[in-house]
């Protein structure tokens, strides 16, 4: 047997929960040989409209119209019987095929859901094939950098019932050292931050993504006690953390203008420009994600005027990991990846590689529907992202991602640690 080409043995599919209750799809590929690999797909809460179609089977009598029945039929009766005895190291091949089976521009008749599944975990097989970590198979021999966590801690907008319109507030450990620093300075941030919210009676219940959700003045008091949080245990803003947010301002388009969903406050383009101008002179923010609507080029255009030289302007429903969509261009410099939004790893890297030829940074992201896979932590160190979403580090399916980092960590330079194949 040629372990350098192990062939597609087996393909099957199941329906799983993910961490809202909803179900999901995940795949197990078999290679020759009996080596196995899984890959489960995430959903998000606020998507984009120009996402790749996930695929639900709209019956309301099983999980409210949820289920992926029609999604995991696909992989098993249409998806399998077409990669079969194909290559399993032929990444190129196998999407190629799933994506000319499909036929459509969004995934609508397979589902994105279905093909990510495959993708992902042909790619995984592939790696134990050859006996290399996921990363290293992605990246090659001299991967060896890791990804800047921004860690969400105080959820709002479609992630939280509070009364915060900003969905994310993240803190992000610029000046750590390493992985292992950082992870542990958002660990302490956060148990910080719910000491201060509870002494000041706010509720410290957390949203999609592990974060608080408490009810607050305003952006600026969010912020503000982020900051503190993390200046308990030390960390000086600026210096060695720093703010990012994800505005999700899709949810707010309304014709010419910008109304935040919960206080119902009005926006002009260049009034919101100015408002994020005001946050990031008075906080160290780094990076704004999605501070304007999908479709509002106008609007990037006046946002990147406003703030794009102090900081990542962040494009996430803008460009939807879109390769497509990237060629238009946008006033943004940083690109946001989520594998299902587009639905082959193929596609992902080709988005990645068009962003990195603009210049763009690269930040890989989980969903607020997510799984205990920690396929994304192996993504963004082979694919070489500058930083990585997985939200507070707090839930299990969040950790799970930090975690396998701390793994990779320790495999590429602690060596007595061992590592997946000793």
């Amino acid at each position: 047997m040629d372990e350098k080409c192990l062939r597609i043995a087996g393909v099957k599919a199941e329906e799983i929960l993910d961490c809202r209750g909803n179900p999901t799809v995940r795949t197990t590929v078999t290679l020759e040989g009996g080596i196995t690999a899984s890959a489960s797909v995430p959903s998000g809460a606020s998507t984009g409209s120009h996402e790749a179609a996930e695929l639900r089977d709209g019956d309301e009598n099983r999980y409210g119209g949820l289920g992926v029945l029609q999604a995991v039929e696909n992989v098993n009766s249409k998806i399998a019987p077409v990669i079969l005895g194909v290559c399993s190291c032929d990444q190129t091949r196998i999407d190629s095929l799933m994506i000319a089976l499909d036929g459509t521009k969004n995934r609508s008749k397979l589902g994105a859901n279905a093909t990510l599944s495959v993708s992902l975990a042909v790619c995984a097989a592939a790696a134990r094939g050859k006996r290399e970590p996921l990363y290293r198979y992605l990246g090659g021999t001299f991967t060896d950098v890791l990804p800047i966590p921004m860690m969400n801690l105080i959820n709002g907008g479609a992630h939280a019932g509070n009364n915060l319109d900003v969905q994310e507030f993240m803190l992000v450990p610029i000046g750590a050292p390493t992985f292992a620093d950082a992870l542990r300075c958002g660990a302490e941030t956060a148990h910080s931050l719910k000491k201060i919210l509870k002494e000041q009676g706010h509720s410290t219940a957390v949203g999609d993504e592990g974060g608080f959700a408490p009810n607050l003045e305003n952006d600026e008091e969010a912020i503000s006690l982020l900051l503190r949080a993390a200046e308990i245990n030390g960390y000086r803003p600026g210096k060695d953390v720093a703010v990012s947010l994800d505005v999700a301002a899709s949810a707010w388009v309304r014709k010419n203008s910008y109304v935040q969903t919960k206080s119902k406050q009005k926006f002009t383009k260049s009034a919101l420009a100015e408002h994020y101008r005001k946050l990031t002179s008075e906080f160290p923010i780094l990076s704004i994600e999605d501070g304007m609507g999908e479709d509002d080029r106008e609007g990037w255009r006046i946002l990147s005027e406003k703030v794009g030289k102090s900081c990542l302007l962040v494009g996430d429903d803008l460009f939807v990991t879109n390769p497509d969509r990237i060629r238009e261009g946008a006033a943004a410099n940083a690109l946001l990846v989520k594998p299902n939004q587009i639905g082959t790893l193929t596609e992902t890297v080709e988005a990645i590689r068009l962003a990195r030829q603009r210049g763009m940074k690269i930040i890989l992201s989980h969903r607020s529907g997510e799984t205990e896979d920690a396929t994304l932590a192996d993504l963004a160190v082979g694919l070489g992202a500058d930083f990585i979403k997985s939200g507070a580090p707090i839930r299990g399916e969040r950790t799970a991602k930090y975690n396998r980092l701390l793994s990779i960590e320790r495999e590429l330079f602690r060596p007595e640690y061992g590592s997946f194949f000793s």
